[in-house]
C-alpha cells in the first residue's frame, strides 16, 4: 500500500490549494494513504479532509515529529512548501521526493523592476509539478473544503434579516495594503440592495464594529464570533462573496461561490486569484498603477503614503458584481 506525506505548513488559503493534489493522489493511486504535515494552529484546514489518513502537526520545529515520521517510511514525499522547514523533513526523512516552481525571481523582477516574466499559471497547476512522477494528474474539480457537522452554522440562528439571503463580505487580510480602507467598505455596504454579513477574525473585531454602527441593520457582524469552520459554512450560504486576497476567498472558491475579489498592492498574476469559483466571479483592481505590485505578500502600510491601489478601486464595479 503506497504511502504518501504531502508537507503544507501555513497558511489558510495556501492548504485549501493543495487540496486538488490531495484528492487526486488519493483517488488515482490504488490503495494510497496519504499523510499531510502542517502547523497545528492551521491544522483544522486540513483535519476533516476525507482524502486525507493522517494528520501531523507542529508549532515551530520538524524535530517535534521527524522520529513518528521516520516511523512511517513513506514511499514519496511531496513538498507544497517549498521552503526551509520542508527541506528539513526532506533531509531527515531521506524518501524520493519532489517540489513544485515557487516563481520567487519572477515575482522578485515583477515587484522589483515590473518585468514580467510570470508564467500564466495558477499555483494550483504548478502543485501538480510535485506529483508528476506519480502520474497523478489534475481532474479539473476546483478546490475541496470539508466542514465538520458540528460546525455547520444554522442559518436560522442569523438575524431575521439575513435569514433569506446575504452577501457575504470578508473585510480581512493578513496585511493592511491587501484590505480596502474601512471608509469604502461602509459605502459599499451602505449601497448595497441586501443584508451583508461581514466575516473576518478577531483581529477584524474592532474595525467590524465601526462598520456596523456606520451602515446599520443591513449589517450583522460575523468577525471574531465564529472559528475557521463556522465562518466556512458562513461563507458557504452566501449569495456572492465579495472579498480581499485572503484564505476566505479560496474557500469561497472551493464552494463555487460568485467572488468578487478586491485587490491592493497584490496581483492575481501571482496565480493565487480564485480557482474554479462561481461562473459569474470577478476580479476588481487598478491596473497599470506605476507601483503595483509593490510586494508578493503585503506591508503594515503604503510604501508611497498614497494607497491608490485601493483607494482608487471601483466602489461602482464592486457593487454592481453584487447584483
Amino acid at each position: 500500500m503506497p504511502k504518501y506525506l504531502i508537507i503544507r505548513f501555513s497558511s489558510i488559503g495556501d492548504i485549501v490549494l493543495t487540496s486538488p493534489v490531495v484528492r487526486c493522489i488519493k483517488k488515482q493511486i490504488p490503495g494510497a494513504q496519504v499523510h499531510y504535515i502542517t502547523k497545528k494552529a492551521f491544522a483544522s484546514v486540513i483535519q476533516s479532509n476525507p482524502h486525507v489518513d493522517k494528520v501531523y502537526t507542529i508549532e515551530k520545529d520538524v524535530s517535534e515529529v521527524i522520529d513518528e515520521l521516520k516511523k512511517e517510511k513513506y514511499d514519496f514525499v511531496i513538498d507544497l512548501h517549498h521552503n526551509l522547514r520542508s527541506a528539513q523533513v526532506k533531509q531527515g526523512l531521506r524518501k524520493p521526493s519532489a517540489s513544485f516552481p515557487k516563481l520567487n525571481v519572477e515575482k522578485w523582477l515583477k515587484v522589483n523592476f515590473k518585468i514580467d516574466n510570470l508564467p500564466d499559471v495558477h499555483i494550483v497547476d504548478r502543485y501538480f509539478v510535485a506529483a508528476k512522477k506519480l502520474s497523478v494528474k489534475n481532474d479539473g474539480e476546483g478546490l475541496d473544503y470539508f466542514i465538520p457537522a458540528k460546525d455547520e452554522v444554522n442559518i436560522s440562528t442569523l438575524p431575521a434579516s439575513h435569514q433569506n439571503g446575504y452577501i457575504g463580505f470578508i473585510i480581512g487580510a493578513r496585511h493592511f495594503t491587501k484590505r480596502l480602507p474601512e471608509h469604502k467598505i461602509i459605502e459599499i455596504c451602505k449601497r448595497i440592495d441586501s443584508p451583508v454579513v461581514l466575516l473576518g477574525g478577531p483581529d477584524d473585531a474592532e474595525i467590524a464594529k465601526h462598520i456596523e454602527e456606520a451602515v446599520g441593520g443591513n449589517i450583522y457582524n460575523a468577525c471574531g464570533k465564529y472559528n475557521l469552520n463556522q465562518s466556512a459554512s458562513l461563507v458557504k450560504q452566501g449569495k456572492k462573496i465579495i472579498t480581499h486576497d485572503t484564505g476566505l476567498m479560496h474557500i469561497a472558491a472551493a464552494f463555487k461561490k460568485d467572488i468578487i475579489s478586491v485587490w491592493g498592492n497584490t496581483i492575481p498574476e501571482f496565480g493565487m486569484y480564485p480557482y474554479k469559483p462561481g461562473a459569474n466571479s470577478h476580479i476588481v483592481e487598478v491596473k497599470n498603477l506605476s507601483c503595483r505590485p509593490c510586494s508578493k505578500i503585503g506591508y503594515k502600510a503604503c510604501p508611497k503614503k498614497h494607497f491608490k491601489c485601493m483607494e482608487e478601486n471601483s466602489v461602482e464595479e464592486i457593487i454592481s458584481n453584487c447584483k
